[in-house]
Parts: structure tokens; sequence; C-alpha cells
């Protein structure tokens, strides 16, 4: 996978893992997505691959990307074969290196908002309602600044790093379709309000 400038670690930020666990949902195959509380310091609000710290009594990425899907939405680990992790990306705005680490939900478990605190809900989002050409498009900040592709998925806008992993993954995985990249939206209030304030 291919790390644009902008995503290249920097030595001395902090390690830290997401897990991006794809599985055979009701309406076909699904990622799994989390939503921040509005209440966190960083990243308050947005959507989220299940991810944290890389804690020292973690052995390495893969079992922090694992134990923090545990803790997060109830994912039980010993049902999630580990296909992968990929290359480090750099998430500026909380200075930490992060692993994703791909994973397939080889045996579902019940997933529901772990620490009220931290997460605000979970979902299993459809591949095939992310790629719908109907539910992408480009965010902006109200300055006019491009902030990259986002999704209008499950009740949820998800932007930002999440969006720009996740439109990395689709392409790698083939799944990508054609869609208007000249279809562009301000940030909303509400999620430039969170976003200004983390």
């Amino acid at each position: 996978m291919r790390v644009p400038p902008m995503f290249r670690p920097a030595s001395d930020a902090r390690p830290a893992a997401v897990l991006i666990l794809f599985g055979e949902g009701v309406d076909g195959p699904d990622v799994l997505l989390t939503q921040r509380a509005a209440t966190l310091s960083n990243h308050a609000g947005q959507p989220a691959f299940p991810g944290g710290r890389v804690d020292p009594e973690d052995d390495g990425p893969v079992s922090a990307a694992l134990r923090e899907a545990w803790e997060e939405t109830g994912v039980q680990p010993s049902g999630v074969d580990v296909l992968c992790s990929l290359p480090e990306l750099y998430l500026s705005r909380s200075e930490h290196r992060v692993t994703p680490v791909a994973g397939w939900w080889r045996e579902p478990s019940e997933v529901a908002p772990g620490h009220p605190g931290e997460v605000a809900a979970v979902a299993r989002v459809p591949i095939g309602e992310l790629v719908d050409p109907a539910n992408r498009t480009m965010v902006r900040h109200p300055s006019g600044i491009r902030l990259g592709p986002a999704f209008h998925v499950r009740g949820m806008l998800v932007w930002g790093f999440t969006a720009a992993l996740l439109t990395q993954v689709l392409d790698a995985g083939g799944w990508n379709r054609p869609w208007d990249t000249g279809r562009v939206e301000d940030l909303p209030p509400d999620v430039l309000h969170l976003s200004s304030r983390s």
C-alpha cells in the first residue's frame, strides 16, 4: 500500500494500531467501524476503526489492535484471523504512528460500545454501501481547504484519517467503483465544532 507523504510516520511519534475487521454480515461483506464519543479530547465524534495506543504489555501492534477492538466493541480476538499488517501511517493531530491490522472475522461475536466515555456507537458497514457512488463525496473546511474523501453510511459521515485509509484499502482490494470526485461538501457545523475542539 502506498503511503502518501503526509502520512509518513515521524520516528518520535507514539505507536498505535487499528483493526480493519472484515466479515460476512447479513447485507454481505462488511467492515467494523466505531463512532468515537463526543467527549474525547482527540478526534471527538469521528467514525474510526477500533484501535488505540500500543501499551507496554501488548505484544506489538497486532496484539494492541485486537485488545482495543475487544475493549471498544466486544470483538472476541479468538474469532479473528489476522491477515496482515499494513505500513505505518502518521496521525499528526494526536502524534501517533498507526499500524493498520487487517483481519477476517471468522467467528463473529456480538458487538456494542464497550465504554460509553470512549465509543458512542458500533456499526458493521457493508462494503457495498461504502463503494456506492451515491455515498461518496469529498469534504472541505469552510475556509475552502479540501480535506479528502468521505463516506455517508449508516447515519455517519466517515472522513479524515479513517476515510483516507478506507479508500486505500478498498482500492487495494479491488472493490472501489468510479464516483464523482468533483462532488464536494463542507464539513457540517457540528462535525466542524467537534473537530476544532479536539
